[in-house]
């Protein structure tokens, strides 16, 4: 897949408008319950990056932006400011934020997850492009040690242990992460006119598996 490891602007990304986004089939039977399914295991986030637009500068980078990225072609990573992190939005980073595995005495080869609970249900969102320098990783209560005894690819989201975990214990994680996306246009429309009095471009931007 064409993609850029480079981040959207964060000052532009915030206070754009956006989240996830699922896709629900509701078949209503002839007694009046609902059938519903779904073709997705996971969601998909859309945002409007022309909201985070604040100046005529702004415009400039984003376009400059747009047409590196080439409209949809190239994919890039985004910040999103209401879920970017494995802890609390108030929270720091800590290395026993998530558990992303257990181990069995032979695999080295975990993928960042994020958990997200609410009463006895979860939902375990793969991680894919950690932010780098902020993941820290743990088996059980001890720290690891980055570049020691694990590394992190930050394209993929996958972690690699110098030694295979022994049976049961947990391997946790804390972690900042982008979400990969594109472009949902092949245009920008702006008008330094419409702009100057208080109007901002619509620009969507949608997620894509990676």
């Amino acid at each position: 897949m064409s993609f850029h490891e480079i981040r959207f602007p964060a000052s532009l990304s915030f206070g754009s408008v956006g989240g996830p986004e699922r896709r629900t089939d509701v078949v209503t039977l002839a007694n009046g319950f609902e059938e519903r399914n779904t073709p997705w295991a996971h969601a998909r986030r859309r945002y409007d990056a022309g909201v985070g637009l604040r100046s005529l500068d702004d415009i400039e980078t984003l376009i400059a932006f747009f047409e590196a990225r080439q409209g949809q072609i190239y994919g890039f990573r985004w910040k999103d400011w209401s879920d970017f992190k494995s802890a609390r939005p108030t929270a720091e980073v800590d290395f026993r934020d998530q558990l992303i595995a257990q181990g069995d005495g032979a695999q080295t080869v975990f993928q960042l997850l994020k958990t997200y609970r609410s009463g006895e249900a979860i939902y375990q969102r793969p991680i894919t492009k950690p932010v780098s320098g902020t993941a820290r990783l743990g088996l059980g209560q001890e720290e690891l040690q980055e570049g020691i005894d694990f590394d992190l690819d930050t394209a993929t989201g996958q972690v690699t242990l110098s030694h295979p975990p022994e049976q049961g214990i947990e391997v946790v994680a804390g972690f900042e992460f982008d979400v990969p996306v594109r472009f949902d246009t092949d245009k920008i429309l702006t008008s330094v006119a419409s702009f100057q009095a208080g109007e901002v471009p619509n620009v969507p931007v949608v997620e894509v598996r990676v």
